[in-house]
Parts: structure tokens; C-alpha cells; sequence
């Protein structure tokens, strides 16, 4: 419960700028919650109503929050059953009352400046224009940066390059106005129910920028946190959830050009590709990259090469050891050089290709928008 004082002062504050919902879906995130509720809490913009879904968890995630909730009166904790996490976002969404709505998984940080760059960014635009996002860093269980995050972006109506680039990244990214998450429908808990969760976010945020524009703060203001026990190291699951994501929102679109369904298809196909060789799943890695040869053989014969040096240089290291009779020391090398690979040998080598590919696309995202714009317009009249 907000105390008095804090109700007056949330009521000041809103008059002026509004209030912003953060939705905190929770399944037992003891390890990292109070670290998280923590980077919410300090945020520059404090009008905020923070509430934690406590998602079925059997740990001390709960009783963590109503602890913390003893000392910040924005903070409300909110029960369920074991659902996944879009419902727990859901039940969020709906029980907030803020203008906006601000999404932070229980394991992810904030930058102290995150809410307040992003509304002084969506604040100086109309309604059309829906949501906003910011870039992020890939941190670990001590929330030391170990990768930085994507820095591509793209704002307006950006349904076509989002399919192919997904920009957004992840779902602490993304900060939207309320009414805007009820007309799309939430966060769909059917990938749950199928046992292909993980990649719900990209679902909303493919709703979201199939009928609205989205912004960008192209700061890295969120910490995404990997590890052992999160839903992203389900690599299986994720590959799974991405493909058939993108495949739902191609139904949904079918004004779609073919030129644009084929490059968020095969997009899809190289990230599900690595999602399932990392987890060691030989048929479903073939099966993407049969997909993918079909769309892009030289991404395959990249591939191919690559994986031929890596084993002429493991045998000369070997032959290296042999001869000399004791182990040679190993060249210090990151645990995401895998997952790396493909991206960099793309930069490398088709970086005028791809900056012609996203034109192309940005051209697509233009005349979907008209064709929008002339519907909207229509039932106006």
C-alpha cells in the first residue's frame, strides 16, 4: 500500500508528467531480485509504482520484496500461480495504473537514467508513436559487463527491419504507454502452454511495430543478465520459440512483400541455427541450415570454412604439444566466441550488402506505413 504522503506526492509528480508502471515478472529470482528491485528504486524519475509478479516461486523471491516493500512504498507485490512469464506480465499490465509501462525481468538492471531518457524521448512525440526502447550490455551473475549489446537501431515504423534485425534485444528494454499494451492484447501466454516459451517479447514487440512507430534512446541503459539458470540458456527452447514467433507475425501480415518474408525468415533460421548447436542438437542445427542455404549459400560456405581452420589450427596445437613433449598454453579466448562468429564473418565481408538489405527493407517499412496511414484515414471519414 502507498502510504499518504506518498500518494501526494505520486499525485504531483503525475499532474506534470505521469506515472510509469514497472512490471516485474518474478520466478524464483532470490539470487538477483534484490539487485534489480534495487536499479528500479534509483531511477531519476521517481514517479513510478513498481510491481512484482511473484510467479508461482517456491524460493525467497517474495519474501525478499516484502522486505524491501517495508522501506519504498511504490513497491507492491502481487501473487500467482506458476504461469510463465507473459501472464505474469499480464497480470502486471492490469493491475497497473501508470501511463506508461516499463517492463524489468527479475534478473536484469537499469541505468539510474533509463526511465527519464526514455519519456524525454517519447514525451516530444505524438501518440502515434507508441513506445521506446534503449540498447543494452550482456552482463554476468556479478553483474560485470562481459559483452556489449547490439548497436543497431532504427525508430518510426519499423515492422519489416524489426522482423529481420529485432532490434529491441530483450524485454527490459522496452518502456510503452498503457492503453497502447491493452489494444495489442498483452503478452501472449500460448508459448508457455506449448512448452516453447522465451521469446514472447519479440512477439509483442512485433505486434507493437506492426501498427505504431517506436523509438530509441541508442544508449546502453540495460544490463541482461546470462546465466546458467535463465530462460535464455534454454538454447533448444529459444530457437523453437524465435521460429515460430516470426512465423505467427508473417500470418498475421500478410501484406507483407515476399522480399521482406524471406529475410526475416532467413534471420530467424541463422539465429535459431546457433541457439540449437549450442545446445548440441544436431537435427534441428541441420534442418536450419538447410533452411538457410536455400536464402544464403554463402553464409554456409562461410561457415564451412570457418569450421576447417578451427580444426587445422587444433591439430597443429596438437602436433605443437607432441613435439615438444608438455602442454602449450591456450590462447585466452571469450566463452562467446561461437555465438560471435557468424556476426563478425557477416560484418567482415558483407557489410555493402547488408546496408543495401536494410534499405531495402526501410523502403518496405515506408509503404506499409502509407498504406497504414491511408487506412486510418479511411475510417476517420
Amino acid at each position: 500500500m502507498l502510504s499518504t504522503t506518498g500518494e501526494n506526492r505520486r499525485d504531483n509528480f503525475e499532474s506534470a508528467q505521469g506515472l510509469v508502471s514497472v512490471v516485474v515478472p518474478a520466478f524464483n529470482s532470490s539470487a538477483y531480485i534484490e539487485r534489480t528491485l534495487s536499479s528500479a528504486m534509483r531511477q531519476t524519475y521517481a514517479v513510478l509504482e513498481i510491481i512484482v509478479v511473484n510467479d508461482g516461486c517456491t524460493d525467497d523471491t517474495a519474501k525478499l520484496v516484502e522486505q524491501i516493500a517495508m522501506s519504498d512504498s511504490r513497491i507492491r507485490l502481487l501473487s500467482t500461480s506458476n504461469r510463465g512469464v507473459a501472464a505474469a506480465r499480464n497480470t502486471g499490465i492490469e493491475a497497473s495504473s501508470g501511463q506508461f509501462v516499463a517492463f524489468l525481468d527479475a534478473d536484469d538492471l537499469w541505468h539510474r537514467t533509463k526511465i527519464e531518457k526514455q519519456l524525454n524521448a517519447l514525451n516530444r512525440l505524438s501518440s502515434r508513436w507508441a513506445a521506446v526502447y534503449a540498447l543494452h550490455h550482456i552482463i554476468d551473475e556479478d553483474d560485470e559487463i562481459i559483452q556489449p549489446g547490439s548497436s543497431d537501431v532504427a525508430r518510426g515504423y519499423i515492422y519489416a527491419r524489426h522482423l529481420t534485425f529485432k532490434y529491441v534485444g530483450n524485454g527490459s528494454a522496452l518502456l510503452l504507454r498503457r492503453d497502447v499494451a491493452l489494444e495489442i492484447g498483452g503478452f501472449d501466454s500460448s508459448y508457455a502452454a506449448a512448452g516453447i516459451g522465451g521469446c514472447e517479447d519479440l512477439d509483442f514487440e512485433l505486434k507493437l511495430a506492426a501498427r505504431y512507430f517506436i523509438e530509441v534512446v541508442p544508449e546502453a541503459l540495460v544490463g541482461y543478465r546470462k546465466h546458467p539458470g535463465s530462460m535464455s540458456s534454454n538454447h533448444l527452447q529459444m530457437g523453437k520459440s524465435a521460429l515460430e514467433v516470426v512465423r505467427r507475425s508473417l500470418t498475421a501480415n500478410p501484406q507483407l512483400p515476399q522480399y521482406a518474408v524471406r529475410s526475416a525468415m532467413d534471420a530467424t533460421h541463422k539465429y535459431a541455427f546457433w541457439e540449437f548447436r549450442q545446445s548440441q542438437r544436431t537435427y534441428y542445427s541441420l534442418v536450419a541450415m538447410r533452411s538457410i542455404f536455400r536464402t544464403d549459400p554463402i553464409f554456409v560456405l562461410l561457415l564451412a570454412l570457418q569450421k576447417s581452420l578451427r580444426a587445422i589450427r587444433h591439430c597443429l596445437r596438437l602436433g605443437m604439444t607432441t613435439a615438444k613433449g608438455e602442454d602449450q598454453p591456450r590462447m585466452m579466448r571469450s566463452k562467446f566466441d561461437g555465438q560471435l562468429a557468424p556476426s563478425c564473418l557477416e560484418c567482415a565481408i558483407e557489410t555493402p550488402r547488408l546496408r543495401r538489405h536494410l534499405m531495402q527493407l526501410a523502403a518496405v517499412d515506408a509503404k506499409l506505413n502509407s498504406a497504414l496511414a491511408g487506412r486510418a484515414n479511411a475510417e476517420e471519414d
